[in-house]
């Protein structure tokens, strides 16, 4: 992948259906929680997490400019390294963008998509609350308690209010992050510019011929659920999961609804496939 490393993790057997995760803006493999990914793999995937470039272990790019379709061969070149030809593909919020510049980029590579609390980069869908300002703007915590802290209160403001909130995988996951990347807040200013200079895919989109399920939850204050509903009419065939109370996180009780969307629109995959 050039002079990007990538840092990855997998569960389940290699012999089974692939499935990239991609994460979103600062985030990092862990944000994937564990038990969600061994879910997916007892559902008959080998499950493959990364870090983002300037996330986590991945390599990190300071003073350097690149854009999501930079991220999105990233993620072509994390399938060559691994050997994979085609896999099922999972974006959540950045990464659901990434994700749909993969299918477009490299289409032969992903044999389905699913987007979820994302958007297609038109102006005016899938815009962030301004009640999430002050967390967005906050300074930077001084010790790692208080970055833990400033986490569990972003997550009480973006999180479900309608899901229950796992509280104690938010502050391992931030804990093991921190240790993992402590200048993450450089590389996601980073990943954040390229965001912001992203096109709108719209067009682009429209000519997508996967099966693509879209997932949204109705109380996203990052990103509106008018993101999902754009990204759904944009692709021909895809089916949005609208699921009611789910804000933007993986809330433990939306799992099965989030992970039967992505077991299914992996069977329309395999249906498109089989011989007649």
């Amino acid at each position: 992948m050039g002079d990007v490393d990538i840092c990855f993790e997998t569960f389940g057997d290699a012999a089974d259906r692939a499935l990239l995760l991609i994460m979103g803006m600062g985030f990092q493999l862990v944000h994937w929680p564990d038990a969600f990914c061994r879910a997916l793999a007892e559902a008959g995937f080998h499950v493959i997490r990364f870090d983002n470039r300037d996330a986590g272990r991945s390599t990190h790019l300071p003073g350097v400019r690149y854009s999501l379709d930079d991220m999105a061969d990233d993620c072509a070149g994390q399938l060559d390294e691994l050997g994979i030809t085609a896999a099922h593909v999972v974006g959540a919020s950045m990464g659901g963008m990434i994700a749909q510049l993969l299918a477009l980029r490299h289409p032969t590579r992903v044999l389905s998509l699913t987007s979820i609390m994302s958007t297609t980069g038109r102006r005016g869908k899938g815009r962030t609350s301004p009640r999430l300002l002050r967390h967005l703007l906050a300074r930077r915590p001084r010790t790692t308690q208080d970055a833990v802290e400033h986490r569990v209160r972003l997550f009480a403001e973006i999180g479900s209010p309608g899901l229950r909130q796992d509280v104690g995988e938010i502050r391992r996951a931030t804990t093991l992050a921190i240790h993992r990347d402590p200048a993450a807040r450089d590389g996601r200013r980073r990943q954040h510019r390229a965001v912001r200079r992203a096109r709108d895919r719209t067009s682009d989109l429209r000519r997508l011929t996967i099966p693509t399920a879209v997932i949204h939850g109705t109380a996203d204050l990052m990103c509106h659920p008018s993101g999902g509903r754009a990204t759904a009419d944009a692709i021909p065939g895809a089916r949005l999961e609208l699921i009611d109370g789910m804000g933007h996180d993986f809330p433990p009780d939306a799992w099965a609804r989030i992970i039967a969307a992505i077991t299914d629109n992996a069977a329309r995959a395999a249906d498109r496939r089989a011989p007649r």
